[in-house]
């Protein structure tokens, strides 16, 4: 969302007061303007001399920038290239990403952060966050004092042990939590002083990185049972203790884990699961934007997930809610939903002991192994693909749905790109350009006879950070899932026609702020309407939320 002219004066008129002087506001990250210091400040700040001549426009730092970043041949390179930004200057590493926020995503984000994180170790260069350590059980306090900050908005922690599709990465995993903060900045103007990215290194199975000398995490293998809830309670209350508003969200933690922690601790404090429920809310919106292609009612569809894991739940429970909404029972709309795990057919029949959050779920009926049976018995409207199973969704699934629907929906949710349950080449052209198609990580657009689609990312990028804005702007107690639930609703009325004539079901990621701040504000009213809420609700809400919102601009400097 551009900054209104009056809305970049208005701003120009605050000050900020600054004690630092020469080469330590220059190595201040949040204060650092580089090449842009007026000659006022360069003057009362003991920088001339220290800095070049030519007092450069704002507006030129960011072409140096993007120059650079473009002559990047490689996307580590280019990730590379932007933490070192991020590191030095972080108002201009945050308006390059809201300029280009299309192009740099994929690269702050998925997929090049899963790379990232495989090579973490190698390409450290600066700590950012907190890497609490299980060998410091029982100091976590002390440590988390350590951080300087006493305003923190934002908590975003992981464990490291399910990467997106890449598995167990340990203390590597710190590049998610990092990631993630750089788009509640950009895409909801968090302010960047007020986020923490967590990693909570309990050791890793991964034997490769027990094996590399310039692992930077503890070299043991995982801590498990009851210690491991141990660490992460110490952890918590170390942390909402220090920071008792703060919002904690948990990322990438495994299903056996991620379930437990939020079932824990989700009545007790702001916190959730962004891939259970944030997954759920953008593929909710990505299907509710479908309905209006297809002309189908959402409690219509029948729907087959290959996976069976917290996102594959946490998009079905949210599924639910909506055909409950057209009015259906609980236990009506989970029968219309058929789950594949490892094994095959998820059944209360096949002889295993089904984890927990697969029970419900469970059908009764003669198991079969394959998805192709699966699809040929049930025929299915859906496909959605959260198995990390590379090519998943073959030639032969494909058409085998196309034969009992006139376009199918597939949701190929799988990240990195390269797990992808099939591209949207290929959905295209086994359903003679008659599909719905979304996608986890981002594909460039296709041409399929003559006709251009720039088929939609069902990225959490869309739901968490609106979630999150609005939690903090009405200081809720707890996020609930009614939360997640107009959120999604909201998403999917922000996709335009023009959107959906182009085969996208999300909106343009250029509007990101102006749908976070749309978002916020049904998030606030839900907090207000159910009383748990801190704050009175304003009378202009949606104004007030954007007002909030901080904006990559420098302000000027005062010395104190």
């Amino acid at each position: 969302m551009a900054l209104k002219r009056y809305e970049i004066d208005e701003l120009k008129q605050k000050v900020v007061h600054v004690k630092k002087r020469g080469m330590d506001l220059i190595r201040d990250p949040m204060l650092n303007k580089g090449s842009a210091f007026s000659d006022k400040e360069r003057d009362e700040f003991n920088l001339y001399g220290l800095v070049p001549p030519h007092v450069s426009t704002f507006e030129e730092q960011i072409k140096r920038v993007t120059e650079n970043y473009r002559r990047k041949d490689t996307d580590i390179g280019k990730y590379i290239f932007l933490e070192a930004l991020h590191d030095r200057n972080e108002i201009l590493y945050y308006a390059l990403l809201l300029k280009n926020l299309e192009e740099l995503t994929p690269i702050v984000y998925t997929p090049t952060v899963g790379t990232a994180c495989q090579q973490f170790g190698h390409l450290f260069r600066r700590a950012r966050g907190m890497y609490i350590s299980a060998k410091a059980k029982g100091d976590f306090k002390k440590r988390i004092n350590n951080w300087a900050e006493d305003e923190v908005d934002v908590i975003v922690v992981t464990d490291g042990s399910r990467i997106l599709g890449l598995g167990d990465l340990g203390a590597s995993g710190i590049g998610i939590p990092i990631g993630k903060l750089s788009l509640y900045v950009a895409c909801a103007g968090i302010y960047p002083s007020k986020k923490l990215p967590v990693v909570i290194d309990v050791g890793t199975d991964n034997e490769a990185l027990l094996k590399d000398p310039l692992y930077l995490g503890e070299k043991h293998t995982r801590i498990k049972g009851e210690e491991f809830y141990e660490i992460i309670d110490e952890f918590i209350v170390a942390a909402h203790e220090r920071w008792p508003k703060a919002l904690i969200q948990f990322e990438d933690f495994t299903n056996d884990h991620a379930f437990p922690l939020l079932n824990k601790y989700r009545e007790k404090l702001l916190c959730f699961n962004d891939d259970i429920q944030g997954t759920g809310g953008v593929a909710l919106a990505g299907l509710l934007a479908s309905m209006r292609i297809t002309k189908e009612k959402l409690n219509e569809q029948k729907i087959i997930f290959l996976g069976a894991g917290s996102a594959a739940i946490g998009i079905a429970d949210m599924i639910v809610a909506g055909m409950m909404e057209e009015g259906l029972s609980k236990e009506e709309a989970r029968k219309r939903f058929w789950f594949i795990d490892s094994k095959g057919l998820v059944t209360s029949k096949r002889g295993d002991k089904l984890a927990e959050h697969k029970v419900a779920y469970a059908r009764n009926e003669k198991f079969q192994k394959t998805l192709l049976e699966v699809v040929k018995s049930v025929k299915p409207t859906v496909l959605v693909g959260v198995s990390k199973q590379t090519g998943a969704f073959d030639e032969q699934v494909v058409r085998e749905m196309k034969k009992h629907i006139d376009t199918p929906i597939i949701f190929a949710l799988s990240n990195p790109t390269s797990k992808s349950e099939c591209t949207p080449t290929q959905a295209y052209e086994w359903t003679d350009g008659n599909v719905v198609y979304a996608s986890g990580s981002p594909f460039d657009p296709i041409k399929y006879k003559g006709k251009t689609y720039s088929t939609g990312q069902g990225n959490n990028m869309y739901i968490f950070p609106g979630v999150g804005l609005g939690a903090i702007v009405c200081q809720a107690t707890k996020i609930t899932d009614s939360m997640f639930y107009i959120a999604a609703k909201t998403l999917a009325n922000l996709v335009k026609e023009e959107d959906l004539k182009k085969g996208r079901v999300y909106p343009d990621l250029n509007d990101i702020r102006e749908i976070s701040a749309h978002i916020a504000f049904a998030v606030c009213e839900v907090a207000y309407a159910n009383g748990i809420a801190w704050t009175k609700r304003p009378e202009n809400l949606l104004e007030f939320i954007k007002s909030k919102m901080f904006q990559p601009i420098y302000l000027p400097y005062k010395a104190v």
